[in-house]
Parts: structure tokens; C-alpha cells; sequence
């Protein structure tokens, strides 16, 4: 940071921001996963077992909403009928 001077002769100091690639630290190398893990991770998919981190068509259509829309329609109730 270089310090400024005005006309009246007081000083400036002006603060130029880094990039945030330049600031950010840089990320720790991945940790291998223990060969027992990966062992049991190959035995859960020979299997057809859901895997952790892995896309499970079958989640995906039980947790799917039932209802689509326009597959029910309602009435309007009329403004004073007691309901």
C-alpha cells in the first residue's frame, strides 16, 4: 500500500483488495478412503445396496410428490355459505 498525499498535504492511505483466488488457502489433498471401507462399499453395490454420495433411482421415486398439478381440482366456496 503506497500512501497519497492530498493538496492540503494530509495523508491517504488506499487499500487495494486481493482477489479471492489469491486469498483463499489452498485446498488440503483428498483423503484415500481405508481399503475396508472400499471393500465394503464394492460388496454394498454387488449387492444393489444404496451407496453414500451415490445417485438411488429408488429414493428418488419414493421421495417423488405423489400429487401433479392439474391431477386435482376444487371448487371455490361461495363467500357466506357457512362453511
Amino acid at each position: 500500500m503506497t500512501p497519497t498525499y492530498t493538496a492540503t498535504g494530509r495523508q491517504r492511505l488506499v487499500f487495494v483488495p486481493a482477489p479471492a483466488e489469491s486469498v483463499r488457502p489452498p485446498a488440503p489433498p483428498q483423503a484415500q478412503d481405508p481399503p475396508i471401507y472400499s471393500a465394503l462399499m464394492r460388496t454394498w453395490a454387488d449387492r444393489g445396496r444404496t451407496l453414500p454420495g451415490r445417485h438411488d433411482p429408488e429414493w428418488v421415486r419414493l421421495a417423488a410428490p405423489l400429487v401433479t398439478l392439474g391431477q386435482f381440482s376444487a371448487s371455490r366456496d361461495q363467500r357466506g355459505d357457512g362453511r
